[in-house]
């Protein structure tokens, strides 16, 4: 069992000492003394997951690292409170199993399947306020902070919600475990979801090809007496992840493993650092430097090769394969010009890394009906280029990075069903950005196969 410890920082490293750094993206809370309180709560509180799960899905982004293994990283943007249901879980869990059994086919290799969920709650802004006829209120920051009504009392930080947010997270993570284990997950089943997609999705037939494949690998695996159904019904590996921005929440939830005397945290397996909070010197870096998880961190098209070695220098300093992952976002205009030099710097240092690709965040706008939106086409061209640049330069390309939900809403133009601007408000029920539908996400696994046979 490999111990992260972060041999480059200060001895002295503590859940607390983020304290003493700059920071960003925090919510303005009123009440500094009931906000502590709260946090006092939580950290009184069971952990969500634990650290031997934490320990697997760094192992498993080893193996993502060295190239064996693929890595789907998806889910909604923001998770609501009110939004909060079995069926709304169950389908986002849903239709990354989907996705995740057409990629398993399409690189040959395991698939390690990580949510967008069960602690997404909180957002970053581009602006501190949102102004409105006049009005000027503190920006909506996500549920675990204020509300989205655009009234004083909704914009108003509350800390209370961040109870709220620990104790949602929990529920959906016990639903999430209960499907992962139970008949749900079926090998067999999710493939038979996937044939009703390509029977009712109007580019269906493009995606035969691969559909039959799949059926006839798994005709092969019974006819050899491989116990597919048995062995794929009992249990689904499934982890965690959230953009982990408010810190007096994640040092709530961080805990000392009994195995190892090492730092975990444990609000959620997998977190991640986003493009406005990576500061090498700030304190988002600070913390995530000394827990034993697997990090995530944003890059985007502004990303120097002096900042991806500070990032590295602070949050893998030992090089373990499997700690840290980059996650791409810079846009299908930029991506061609701006990632291959990181990739060629990281190679020629020896950064043991994993490359994943957010093809959503560098490619939003608003349509003319007022809604932030992306073309799907964008988020296509995006992921093309990604899978382009490894090739090119000889590395792997590690995942992918999505935002999605697994109903059937208009929020995202163009795919298979043909989304327009018209059509947007017909189901536009995302709190922040737009996601992909099931239909899309599904479409973008097809395609991805693809790219990984290239």
């Amino acid at each position: 069992m490999t111990v992260i410890r972060n041999t480059s920082a200060p001895t002295s490293w503590t859940p607390t000492s983020w304290r003493d750094h700059p920071i960003a993206q925090q919510p303005n809370w009123p009440d500094p003394a009931e906000h502590e309180a709260v946090l006092k709560e939580i950290s009184r509180r069971p952990p969500l997951v634990f650290a031997g799960e934490i320990r697997t899905l760094r192992d498993r982004l080893a193996d993502v690292c060295a190239g064996r293994s693929f890595l789907l990283q998806g889910g909604d943007c923001v998770e609501t409170f009110d939004a909060f249901s079995a069926d709304s879980i169950r389908d986002k869990l849903k239709v990354l199993l989907q996705m995740a059994i057409v990629l398993t086919y399409g690189s040959k290799t395991p698939v390690v399947k990580v949510g967008r969920i069960a602690g997404q709650f909180a957002k970053p802004r581009s602006s501190e306020t949102e102004t409105v006829d006049g009005v000027t209120l503190e920006a909506y920051r996500g549920p675990a902070a204020n509300d989205l009504a655009f009234l004083p009392e909704a914009r108003r930080p509350d800390p209370r919600r961040l109870l709220q947010v620990y104790e949602q997270s929990a529920a959906t993570l016990n639903l999430v475990r209960a499907f992962t284990q139970g008949g749900f997950a079926s090998l067999r089943q999710v493939h038979a979801w996937n044939r009703e997609f390509i029977r009712d999705s109007p580019r269906g037939r493009d995606y035969e090809q691969v559909a039959t494949g799949i059926d006839n690998a798994l005709g092969f695996a019974r006819a050899c007496g491989m116990g597919v159904d048995q062995a794929a019904a009992s249990q689904v590996e499934f982890f965690t992840s959230h953009d982990a921005l408010f810190l007096g929440y994640e040092e709530a939830l961080t805990r000392t493993d009994s195995l190892t005397g090492e730092y975990y945290n444990v609000s959620t397996h997998f977190p991640w650092i986003g493009e406005r909070t990576r500061d090498p010197d700030g304190a988002h870096v600070q913390y995530f430097s000394g827990v034993g998880n697997p990090i995530g961190c944003k890059l985007g098209p502004g990303t120097t090769t002096d900042e991806l070695d500070a990032l590295v220098a602070r949050l893998n300093p030992d090089n373990i394969p499997g700690r840290l992952t980059f996650i791409v976002r810079m846009g299908k205009d930029l991506i061609e010009a701006n990632l291959p030099p990181l990739i060629r710097h990281a190679r020629a240092k020896g950064h043991q890394v994993v490359w994943s690709c957010d093809p959503m965040h560098g490619n939003t706008f608003t349509a003319s009906t007022g809604q932030k939106t992306r073309r799907w086409k964008d988020i296509m061209s995006e992921v093309r280029s990604f899978f382009a640049i490894h090739r090119q330069e000889g590395t792997h390309a590690g995942g992918v990075h999505i935002e999605l939900t697994g109903e059937q809403v208009t929020e995202c133009l163009g795919g298979a069903g043909n989304i327009t601007e018209s059509d947007l408000l017909t189901r536009y029920e995302t709190a922040c950005d737009p996601r992909l539908n099931n239909e899309q996400a599904l479409e973008l696994a097809f395609c991805l196969v693809g790219f990984l046979h290239a």
